[in-house]
C-alpha cells in the first residue's frame, strides 16, 4: 500500500497546539488541509497562525516564497465535518478523552467514502478502543505525532486490535512521505516512547524523595554526565507537571498498577501546588524574571591521587584507565585481578554504581554510569557516613584531574544516570519480547522522540547484555517492591548470553 496521493486532501479536525502542526506538516509536503474545530472561528484563527509560521520559516530561508504561497492556498478552514467527505485521511487532534474521540469518528465515518483513512493522535489512549466504536474499526489507526510536530521527526504509527495491515501501511508510507520518520508499532499503554521513558522522570524524583540530590544538581548529572539533552526535573517543567503527571497515571493504570510505573507524590504535591512549570512561571525551578537558576552542587577541588590501582578492567567503564594514565597519574595493575574497581592509595575502593550501596562496604566511594566517559563534563560520587574524608577527597581529585566536575549525592543505591538506564534498558527488552515494536525501531524512537543520546538496545549492547540484569537484580535486594526486578524477558536475554556456545 502506497502513501496518500499528493492530491487527496488530507482533515485535520481539531485546531489547537497539535493540529496546527499536524496540518502544517501536511501542508508543506504537499496535500490539500481542511482545518475544522467544532468551537466557531478556532479553525480561522488557527489557519492565521500557520501562516505566520511559514512566513517564519521564509525570513529563516527553509521555505521559499513560492512554496509558502502554494501551502496557503492549500489550506482551507471548514465550518462542518460534512465538508471532509472527500478527504483521504483524517487526523484527530481533539481533547483527550475516549467518548469524545469515540463518538467523533462515529460521526466521521458516516461523511467519508470507505477507502479514507481514520487516524487519532491519542498519546495516552488505546487506540483499539477509539476504534472499538466503528462500524469498520480496521481503517482506523494511530499516528501519534510529537509536539512539536512540524520540528519533531518521530511519528508512532500504531495498529489496534482491529486495524487492517493495509490501513497501518498506508499510514506509515503517508507519515514517511511527509518528511517524518515512522516507526510501527502495537497498541500498547503509552505506545514506544511514554511506555519506555517513564523511568527517566521516575528515577530522578526517586532520587529527590529519598533527599540524596537536588533537583538542580540531579539534572546536571543526567546532562553532562548521561549526556540526555535535558534533565528531568527541567523536562518536566517545559513538558508541563501536569501533562508529564497525567501521561504517568494513564500508563500506571493502563498497566493495572503495575508498580514499575508507579507516580510520584513529590510531582503530585507540585501539581496540587499549581507550580506546573514554565506556563505557570514555576515548577521545579522559579521562573520569575529576577529568580536565580540554582546550580548542582559541585565539589570544591581536590589533590589528585599519585596513583591507583586497577582490580579488573572497569567494565563498561573501562575508558577511565586511558584517560587516568594520560592525566599523569599511575595505575597499577593487580594480577589478582578481584573486580572491577580502582583502590586509592588510602586504601579505598572506588567502584562503578552497581546497584549496591556505599554502607554495606567498608570505604568505598561510588561513582555513576556515563554515557561516554570522555565527554562528560561532570561526575557523580556517592559515599556513606562510614567513608573516610580522606577516600572521598582522593576520588573527587581523580575525576577534577580528569578535567570533571564532581557532584557529591546521598548513599543511593545506582545512583542516578546508572539507574536510570538500566530500567530503560529492561522495559526496552520486555516491550521487544512481547512484539510491540522492534528493536530498531525502539532505538529510533527513543532517540528521535525522547532526545536520548542512545537507543536502550544500543545501551544494552554497549554495557553488555547481562549488565542491566545483574544491576537490577542488586536494585531489587535492596528494595524489594518489585519497582526494580528485572523482568522475565531481561532475564532470558541475560541467559541466552550465559549459555551461548555452551553445550
Amino acid at each position: 500500500m502506497t502513501a496518500l496521493d499528493l492530491t487527496s486532501p488530507v482533515a485535520v479536525v481539531g485546531s489547537g497546539t497539535m493540529g496546527q502542526g499536524i496540518a502544517q506538516v501536511a501542508l508543506v509536503a504537499g496535500n490539500p488541509v481542511l482545518l475544522y474545530d467544532s468551537v466557531a472561528g478556532r479553525a480561522d484563527a488557527a489557519a492565521d497562525a500557520i501562516g505566520g509560521r511559514l512566513d517564519r520559516l521564509v525570513e529563516k530561508g527553509r521555505l521559499t516564497g513560492s512554496a509558502r504561497d502554494e501551502a496557503r492556498d492549500r489550506l482551507r478552514p471548514v465550518t462542518s465535518l460534512a465538508e471532509l467527505a472527500d478527504c483521504g485521511v483524517v487526523v484527530e487532534a481533539v481533547l483527550e478523552q475516549l467518548d469524545v474521540k469515540q463518538a467523533l469518528l462515529r460521526e466521521l465515518e458516516e461523511i467519508v467514502g470507505e477507502d479514507c483513512l481514520l487516524a487519532t493522535n491519542t498519546s495516552s489512549l488505546s487506540v483499539t478502543g477509539i476504534a472499538g466504536a466503528l462500524r469498520n474499526p480496521g481503517r482506523c489507526v494511530g499516528l501519534h505525532f510529537f509536539n512539536p510536530a512540524p520540528l519533531m521527526p518521530l511519528v508512532e504509527v500504531v495498529s489496534g486490535f482491529a486495524t487492517d495491515f493495509t490501513s497501518a501501511t498506508r499510514a506509515y508510507e503517508t507519515a514517511r512521505a511527509w518528511g517524518k520518520t515512522p516507526v510501527a508499532c502495537a497498541d500498547t499503554p503509552g505506545f514506544i516512547v511514554n511506555r519506555i521513558a517513564r523511568p527517566f522522570y521516575a528515577e530522578a524524583f526517586a532520587v529527590y524523595e529519598a533527599q540524596a540530590a537536588d533537583p538542580a544538581t540531579i539534572d546536571a548529572v543526567l546532562r553532562e554526565s548521561g549526556g540526555f539533552r535535558m534533565g528531568a526535573f527541567e523536562l518536566t517543567d517545559l513538558i508541563g507537571q501536569d501533562v508529564n503527571e497525567s501521561v504517568t497515571h494513564s500508563v500506571w493504570r493502563s498497566f493495572f498498577q503495575d508498580v514499575r510505573f508507579t507516580p510520584s507524590l513529590a510531582q503530585r504535591r507540585l501539581v496540587e501546588s499549581g507550580r506546573l512549570g514554565r506556563k505557570t512561571g514555576h515548577g521545579w525551578y522559579d521562573y520569575s524574571a529576577d529568580a536565580e537558576r540554582p546550580e548542582p552542587h559541585t565539589a570544591d577541588r581536590c589533590e589528585p591521587p599519585a596513583y591507583v590501582v586497577a582490580e579488573g578492567g572497569l567494565g563498561p567503564a573501562a575508558a577511565l584507565l586511558a584517560m587516568i594514565r594520560e592525566a599523569g597519574i599511575t595505575v597499577r595493575d593487580d594480577e589478582e585481578d578481584h573486580g572491577t574497581r580502582l583502590i586509592l592509595p588510602g586504601g579505598g575502593q572506588l567502584v562503578l554504581a552497581d546497584g549496591q550501596t556505599s554502607v554495606e562496604f567498608r570505604d568505598v566511594v561510588y561513582f555513576d554510569l556515563a554515557f561516554d566517559y570522555r565527554r562528560a563534563t561532570r561526575v557523580a560520587l556517592s559515599a556513606s557516613q562510614d567513608t573516610s574524608p580522606k577516600t572521598l577527597a582522593e576520588a573527587c581529585g581523580l575525576f577534577q584531574a580528569l578535567g570533571k566536575d564532581v557532584s557529591v549525592i546521598g548513599d543511593m543505591p545506582g545512583m542516578i544516570v546508572a539507574r536510570t538506564v538500566a530500567r530503560i534498558i529492561d522495559l526496552a527488552v520486555e516491550a521487544v519480547a512481547k512484539g510491540v515494536a522492534t528493536p530498531e525501531d525502539v532505538d529510533t524512537a527513543m532517540t528521535l522522540g525522547a532526545n536520548h543520546p542512545l537507543g536502550p538496545m544500543e545501551w544494552c549492547r554497549r554495557l553488555g547484555q547481562g549488565w542491566a540484569h545483574d544491576f537490577l537484580e542488586e536494585m531489587h535486594e535492596r528494595e524489594p517492591s518489585g519497582r526494580y526486578a528485572p523482568s522475565l524477558a531481561l532475564f532470558r536475554h541475560y541467559s541466552s548470553d550465559q549459555w551461548e556456545g555452551t553445550s
